[in-house]
């Protein structure tokens, strides 16, 4: 694997059997020359504690705090930077979860590392000593839950609940000793397979079906996590079609899992919000906050909410959802995109720990209990397709550990982990390259904040009218005049959903930050932004400025001395992005150029 875990090999004195074993192991295996004395301390959980210096440290931990501690040496080791002292580390949250959209037949939604690593023809088909791969990445940054099946539950998925059962018992029981537990994504009218003629979660016949399955499924795999479940969503069945609401049926399963210590993850992604373009009062936006926040209170203690971060769909920039800053009697996972479906794809680059650090600085971090991130990986060899992408995975699992966390310095060590050759200089350069990776991703696509420009249904390079008339919703309204949708109160009143104090920075286009102005505001061309550029001036500078970033990032890639199983593919996809860049730039600017008329000041080449 070419990220941070192809140095560290696993002593082969023995099979793991328990999280604490395998601490021991991957300290003997990756710092034998390490003196570390393990104390297991069962009370302590995930939570660990380190002391000494590196001629002795003495670990303290749960049977998980014990591995994360050890991963936390192994990691310090590798870096260079092992201290004297003391150390004490708790995770934030205890549910920190990896989200696969793997299909049975081996296929990947949003996949753009490879296919499944568990599914092939309709079944568990998978290679062990990858399992074991994996296992150990996501015990290395921390994270300890995995929902292996897609959101979208399609046949025959529904046979992991069945007889696909011994085949999922002996796939848990390979994440086991690394401190992983796994979770199902779950059909919800899967009571209709067996003869119950409904999925209403009132009926009794239903809630039996539910009940007697989860103990059938928990004797297979004790440890199991929860389900995962999408209703009412993209074709996806629910409560609604009985006439009952998201609490109801989310309550029912919860009832269902509370004796064997599941969860329900019950997803807030609301796309069945369907509308006229020609319509201006709806906005989908306002869908799930519509539907859940009158519901605070009414879900049991073991659901948890799962609220992407913002209220579109994993957007370059979109705000942060109101619902994760509502709902206070109502637990709340945050869910965030590893797969860069809307930013990327694994082609081009886009760091994404400025983002996150972003959302955390808007949302305080007793808003939720729980985070989840759709998986990146796959089976190409080195599990991410671009090699630079597993920054990303390794930054979630610290950011999912601690919110906390500096986007420079958990990058940074992903670099001196991953790169170990390379010197202060070149460590630097590739450091900066990637922390504004995101930034100039996003001046060469959508601007200031519309999103949605992308070519449907693919969701690569663009397509300014590709979703202008379709019934989701994601507009841009750019006519000759304006761009932008009002969502003040003089127009879809969105941001009324927001807390007074959050919603006033962006009540105003005066005030409200320029990356997200056209997200909240309709504005005419000629608009004066604060720097005294005119809007569309404003949107061809960072279409250039983009474009000529990303031949900067080329150059400074090329200098960059990458390893020979890495370097060939790092250029090969970024040229594609330049490429892409390209096209973006062309293409937005020459559209809003026909619609406004209006040229660019520089001169530069714009298309009639």
């Amino acid at each position: 694997m070419n990220a941070w875990l192809n140095r560290f090999p696993l002593s082969a004195s023995a099979d793991p059997a328990s999280p604490s074993e395998t601490a021991a192991l991957e300290l003997s295996g990756a710092c034998p020359d390490l003196k570390v004395s393990l104390n297991l301390q069962k009370e302590m959980g995930d939570r660990f504690s380190i002391s000494g210096d590196p001629s002795g440290y003495h670990l303290s931990g749960g049977e998980t705090g014990l591995l994360y501690g050890a991963w936390h040496l192994i990691l310090s080791h590798a870096a260079n930077d092992l201290c004297s002292g003391s150390v004490e580390s708790a995770p934030r949250y205890a549910l920190r979860m990896i989200n696969c959209w793997d299909n049975p037949d081996g296929s990947i939604e949003r996949g753009y590392s490879g296919r499944s690593l568990f599914f092939r023809d309709g079944k568990l088909s998978y290679d062990p000593s990858r399992i074991q791969t994996l296992a150990r990445l996501m015990a290395s940054v921390g994270l300890n839950t995995l929902c292996i099946n897609n959101v979208n539950v399609r046949f025959p998925a529904q046979k992991l609940l069945e007889e696909d059962l011994p085949d999922l018992a002996r796939l848990a029981a390979l994440f086991r000793p690394y401190g992983v537990r796994l979770m199902l994504s779950v059909d919800f009218s899967q009571p209709m397979r067996h003869g119950v003629p409904t999925a209403d979660p009132l009926d009794a016949q239903v809630q039996a079906w539910w009940a007697e399955t989860a103990r059938r499924v928990w004797t297979a795999v004790p440890d199991l996590a929860g389900f995962l479940v999408k209703a009412d969503s993209e074709g996806q069945p629910g409560p609604f079609t009985y006439g009952r609401n998201h609490a109801d049926g989310a309550n029912m399963l919860a009832q269902a899992v509370r004796p064997f210590g599941g969860v329900i993850v019950w997803r807030c992604f609301v796309y069945n919000c369907r509308q006229d373009w020609r319509d201006t009062a709806t906005d989908r936006p306002k869908a799930p906050w519509n539907l859940y926040a009158p519901l605070d209170g009414c879900f049991a203690e073991n659901v948890i909410l799962q609220v992407k971060n913002g209220p579109f769909d994993f957007q370059v920039r979109e705000p942060l959802s109101p619902l994760l800053l509502g709902m206070p009697k109502t637990q709340k996972a945050l869910e965030l995109q590893l797969a860069q479906e809307y930013t990327g794809q694994q082609i081009d680059l886009f760091t994404m720990a400025p983002m996150w650090k972003e959302i955390f600085e808007d949302m305080p971090e007793d808003r939720i209990s729980a985070i989840a991130a759709v998986s990146n990986w796959g089976d190409d060899e080195n599990y991410t397709g671009h090699p630079l992408a597993a920054v990303n995975l390794f930054t979630y699992g610290l950011l999912a550990w601690n919110p906390s966390i500096d986007p420079r310095q958990a990058v940074s060590r992903w670099i001196a982990l991953t790169y170990p050759g390379f010197t202060a200089g070149e460590h630097t350069l590739l450091t900066d390259l990637l922390l504004s990776s995101r930034r100039t991703y996003e001046k060469y696509t959508a601007p200031l904040g519309i999103g949605w420009m992308v070519t449907p249904h693919t969701h690569y390079g663009p397509n300014p009218s590709g979703y202008e008339y379709d019934l989701w919703g994601t507009y841009h309204k750019a006519n000759h005049e304006a761009i932008g949708i009002d969502r003040t109160a003089g127009g879809t009143d969105y941001l009324s959903q927001y807390p007074a104090d959050f919603a006033q920075k962006y009540a105003s286009p005066e005030q409200c930050p320029d990356l997200y102005l056209l997200f909240f505001h309709r504005l005419p061309y000629t608009w004066r932004m604060r720097d005294g550029r005119t809007l569309i001036q404003r949107i061809y500078d960072d279409h250039f400025e983009g474009l000529a970033e990303t031949r900067a990032m080329r150059d400074t890639l090329l200098s960059l001395p990458f390893p020979e199983e890495d370097r060939p593919e790092i250029l090969r996809r970024m040229d594609r992005q330049l490429a892409n860049a390209r096209e973006w730039c062309d293409v937005i600017n020459t559209f809003l150029y026909r619609l406004s008329g209006i040229p660019d000041e520089h001169g530069r080449k714009i298309y009639d």
